[in-house]
């Protein structure tokens, strides 16, 4: 079974290489397209590292329904169990980690809020005085409609102007609902190691989008690009409830995204440029994903054919499952 435990550790590998290219491929994107490619990137990975882990675990499962006992599966496969014993261990405690994740998602939201309760409200603005700088979009919570949080602070930092660019930056998140993209791919994280970069990312991005929808709103690509920068000199995140990721128009590498608004406005993926970008990541990013799922199938079809060997039935295996035998074969016999 040598094949088939390479077949596992290289679909639990190739998730760091998906994530590289889903990066670099989102680079080339505008913020709009880019979000949503790094998004399902993400839960494209973590589906594949589940379904590779699924694939592994349920070998002695498959193998009792063909009537196989135990001790044969053994002499065929000597490290079927702790193989399937130390995936089912992996995604029991990728279920732990979910449900920590995001418990600590709704506990500290729920801290946010309670942050900011004693901010004056007018529609969807909510200034919170005090002498700290800071601006981010606050997500809906029990019946709490999303608001945009700006300290009194930041509000004497900035021009007229400029408050414009930083209330249109974080209303764009929330009419975007650009927490629910980060919430996913945070979530997605925990299952690999691999998608943390892609979350590095996501944020640079999500910031971006509001950047434009904010550059959009004022008419102005020079006047958002200044008031970033303002009020990113300016601010802090000492009045935030700590550890919650936020979006505030303070978030990312800020020269970066100065530098892009100053730059012109970038346009949507065209006809054949598109389509080959859309493309390209969805078949590298997909393969992941489907090549696990085809390890679970796999994996289901050999114990069947194996069964049949060892019980002394006819396997009826021939093209592909024929190479199939030979490589499984010639690795249990190892």
């Amino acid at each position: 079974m040598t094949y088939a435990l390479a077949l596992v550790l290289l679909l639990l590998v190739l998730p760091w290489a998906g994530a590289a290219v889903a990066r670099r491929l989102a680079e080339a994107l505008p913020p709009w397209w880019a979000c949503w490619s790094l998004t399902g990137a993400s839960v494209l990975l973590a589906g594949g590292t589940i379904s590779a882990l699924v694939g592994l675990f349920h070998v002695p499962f498959l193998a009792s329904l063909e009537h196989l006992p135990l001790r044969r599966v053994l002499e065929v496969w000597p490290t079927a169990v702790p193989f399937a014993c130390a995936a089912g261990l992996a995604m029991f405690v990728q279920l732990v980690l979910l449900v920590r994740r995001w418990l600590k998602h709704r506990s500290l939201l729920k801290r946010a809020w309670l942050v900011v309760e004693e901010g004056t409200g007018d529609g969807d603005l909510l200034v919170v005085p005090g002498a700290d700088v800071d601006a981010f979009a606050l997500p809906a919570y029990r019946g709490h409609r999303g608001r945009v949080v700006v300290t009194s602070g930041m509000m004497r930092a900035l021009k007229a102007g400029e408050r414009e660019v930083l209330l249109a930056h974080e209303r764009a998140h929330l009419a975007g609902r650009h927490h629910l993209l980060s919430a996913v791919v945070d979530l997605a994280a925990v299952v690999h190691p691999a998608v943390r970069s892609l979350r590095e990312a996501l944020t640079f991005h999500l910031e971006r989008w509001a950047d434009e929808a904010a550059a959009a709103v004022v008419g102005d690509r020079r006047t958002a690009a200044v008031a970033i920068a303002r009020a990113a000199l300016a601010g802090s995140s000492r009045g935030r409830a700590e550890g919650y990721p936020l979006l505030s128009v303070t978030s990312g590498p800020v020269p970066r995204r100065v530098k892009a608004l100053l730059l012109p406005e970038p346009a949507a993926p065209q006809g054949c440029v598109r389509w080959v970008g859309a493309m390209g990541m969805a078949v590298v990013v997909a393969a992941v994903a489907l090549g696990s799922l085809a390890l679970a199938y796999g994996l289901h079809e050999y114990v069947e054919h194996a069964a049949r060997q060892l019980l002394g039935e006819p396997s009826g295996c021939s093209g592909v499952w024929g190479v199939v035998e030979t490589l499984f074969g010639s690795g249990a016999r190892r």
